[in-house]
């Protein structure tokens, strides 16, 4: 049997945490390995368990979720730790920021609870996650302030196709999605994500994200 996936929970509202722990722990494949309230205890407890995953709130005492996600999968990082962010709207000034610092997902806290778990696994494996409905309306939103200090300069690195296919990402649709709007194979849309990412020396969908705000590709 693979070992179980191992999860450290930060989060400062307790019963919120209670509940998370809960949810996860009672998954066969998953294993709650700490808990903590504040950002730096996360980095602190990161540092002594080695979670495959650390599902991160955004707003909290002493290190918020942001800064405690770039010490801990910043691109400075020499081993970084997988971070889910959990976020809600009214929260959503927070979002790009998490993702520049280096989240892998981020997910709505009234999520169900099946997503969450499915959200995990997925950060698990290396891929990244974001919420379609998020991404839309939360990353969207911030385009125009992103967009002129970081204008895109000079001729990008990938074919037109390719183009098309990062602005579909960054409009929060899956490969799935991407495929049927584009009406190409689903093994089509990995190949062109794979390529996006390589030329463009990603790391994966969220960065992809982050780059197509950074250098005004999304209207």
């Amino acid at each position: 049997m693979n070992a179980p996936i191992r999860v450290l929970v930060c989060d400062d509202q307790m019963l919120i945490r209670t509940g998370l722990v809960t949810i996860i722990d009672a998954q066969p494949d998953l294993e709650v390995v700490g808990e903590c309230g504040d950002g730096q205890a996360a980095v602190d407890l990161a540092g002594r368990l080695r979670p495959d995953v650390v599902v991160m709130d955004v707003r909290m005492p002493v290190l918020d979720g942001i800064g405690a996600t770039r010490l801990l999968a910043g691109a400075d990082v020499a081993e970084p730790v997988k971070v889910l962010v959990l976020t809600t709207f009214n929260l959503d000034e927070y979002v790009y920021e998490a993702l520049r610092a280096g989240a892998s997902a981020f997910l709505l806290k009234d999520a169900p609870p099946a997503q969450l778990l499915h959200g995990i696994r997925t950060v698990a494996t290396g891929a990244a996650l974001l919420d379609p409905e998020v991404t839309r309306q939360l990353v969207g939103r911030y385009a125009a302030r992103i967009r002129p200090a970081e204008e895109n300069s000079g001729e990008l690195p990938i074919t037109p196709r390719e183009l098309e296919v990062l602005r579909l990402i960054a409009d929060g649709l899956s490969n799935s999605e991407i495929a049927g709007t584009l009406s190409i194979s689903q093994e089509t849309v990995k190949t062109f994500v794979s390529r996006i990412l390589t030329k463009l020396g990603l790391r994966d969908r969220v960065q992809a994200v982050v780059y197509a705000y950074r250098h005004g590709l999304v209207t």
